[in-house]
This record gives structure tokens, sequence and C-alpha cells, in this order.
């Protein structure tokens, strides 16, 4: 059985929101969306994985348990063309899609919610129209730390 970990997100807020999407409350999901929590950036089913190794869960049941909460839109499953998949809680109500930009420095690769944050599609020619829906923002530069 695995130990419990400590989360500046509680076990009763994570049941909460599992049962709110139909899941049931297993101790991996319920470990899982305390990471994701914990965090203001999107992770990797492997920083996920190695972040609660110690507590006996594999990475096979960590990527099940991010693919679920994904397929019931309480993470978002972000594609950022580096061919790593991240994962990030979304907030009630989001529509199971990120509702911010995100920041990758393209030196150091890490990716940083740009939550307070929003970019608006702004034409020069008021004729033209967005070719469709967007629904990832992904801003690429250079984070602070590699300046």
């Amino acid at each position: 059985m695995p130990r419990k970990r400590k989360s500046s997100f509680s076990m009763e807020a994570a049941k909460t929101l599992l049962r709110g999407v139909n899941l049931r409350c297993t101790a991996a999901r319920i470990a899982v969306v305390q990471t994701l929590a914990d965090h203001q950036t999107p992770l990797s089913p492997n920083e996920v994985a190695d972040e609660l190794s110690e507590f006996g869960f594999d990475k096979s049941t960590i990527y099940r348990s991010l693919t679920e909460l994904d397929e019931s839109g309480m993470v978002a499953r972000l594609d950022l063309g580096d061919a790593v998949r991240r994962f990030e809680l979304l907030p009630s109500g989001s529509e199971g899609r990120s509702e911010h930009p995100h920041f990758m420095c393209i030196d150091c690769g890490k990716v940083m919610c740009m939550s307070g944050f929003h970019i608006e599609l702004v034409s020069d020619n008021p004729k033209q129209k967005p070719p469709g829906k967007m629904d990832e923002v992904l801003i690429k530069g250079h984070c602070d730390a590699c300046l």
C-alpha cells in the first residue's frame, strides 16, 4: 500500500474533483491530482511518476491515470511541439482545455503557465478572419534564468 504524500492540495479536495467528473477515487488518481495541483507548471508523465515513485506507483499507473483525467476534462494534455506531452490540472468549468498561454524556454525547455495573461488574435485586415478556433497558445523565448 502506498504511503500518503504531503500536499498543499487536500485529499478531500482531490476526491471532490474526481467525483465531479464521475471517476473513482483511487490512490493513484488522488496522488496525481495532488501532484498536478502542487505545481504551477504543466508536468510530463515522467515528472509525475518520478515524484510519486517513492509512494509505490509505477509509470504505467501514472500514465493511465493522466490519460483518464485528460479524457474526463479535469486535466489538459499539452502537446507543445517538442515530443513531450505535459499535463496540467484545470480549474472547474474550463471545459477540458487550458485557458491561458504557456511560455517555453528555447534554451532549457522549461514550460511555464502564463496565468493572468491572455492572447487576442487581431487581424490588420478587417475582412480577414482567423483560420479556425485556437486551443493552445505557446510563446517561445528565453526564460529569465537562461538570459
